[in-house]
């Protein structure tokens, strides 16, 4: 196991790099402004379920062989772009549909929190770069004197996605906070629905423009 003065360094170095905006803040934010608080805090518990698929695939080697193959790297961010790219055209399709009248977080369908759970799941297991992360920053606070590699591995792993979900969680409640505030304009509702779609398709794009780590 770490040390205690490793890991609260690692604790810090985690916090840091959780409060800092990256893609996914701005997922969270989006699904937040699009579906709600509820919808965002299910993501967000999503995203970090996803994120411990990482670490377990890193301890048990998987990721590492994903990023050393250009073809498997390829096929896992096509797929994972090419769903966010679908998240954000059918929040951009209901956002118009449904724009005129305003959608209180309480009066979202049935269900969404739910989708939001397994879209956020998916959207973070499919995301390479969330491995690549995991592989280059973590072993940095691993000790190999201290016990298995893999059960260190786990635990910091398991110490950054919590950071992170708390992360998450904040920012999911603040823009949830920000369309209530809007629930009683409907035109500004739309125009915070639409611009999550929008958001969500750029991460998307980006995504699938993500270079290989190099070796």
């Amino acid at each position: 196991m770490p040390d205690p003065n490793s890991l609260a360094l690692f604790v810090a170095a985690a916090l840091v790099l959780a409060v800092t905006p990256g893609p996914g803040l701005f997922y969270v934010a989006a699904r937040s402004l699009a579906g709600g608080r509820a919808e965002g805090v299910a993501s967000s518990l999503g995203t970090g379920l996803g994120g411990m698929v990482h670490v377990v695939a890193g301890a048990l080697g998987v990721s590492a062989l994903v990023l050393a193959s250009a073809e498997l790297f390829a096929a896992l961010k096509l797929v994972g772009a090419a769903y966010l790219v679908w998240i954000g055209y059918r929040t951009l399709r209901a956002a118009r549909r449904e724009g005129q009248a305003a959608i209180p977080a309480e009066a979202l369908p049935a269900g969404g929190s739910g989708r939001a759970f397994r879209e956020g799941v998916l959207v973070e297991a499919l995301n390479p770069k969330t491995a690549a992360f995991f592989l280059a920053f973590l072993p940095q606070f691993v000790d190999p004197s201290a016990g298995p590699v893999a059960l260190q591995f786990v635990v910091l792993g398991s110490v950054s996605v919590a950071v992170n979900t708390l992360a998450d969680l904040a920012v999911a409640v603040a823009a949830g906070r920000l369309r209530r505030g809007a629930a009683s304009r409907p035109g500004l509702v739309r125009r915070l629905r639409e611009a999550s779609g929008a958001a969500m398709i750029a991460l998307g794009l980006g995504l699938a423009l993500a270079r290989r780590p190099a070796a």
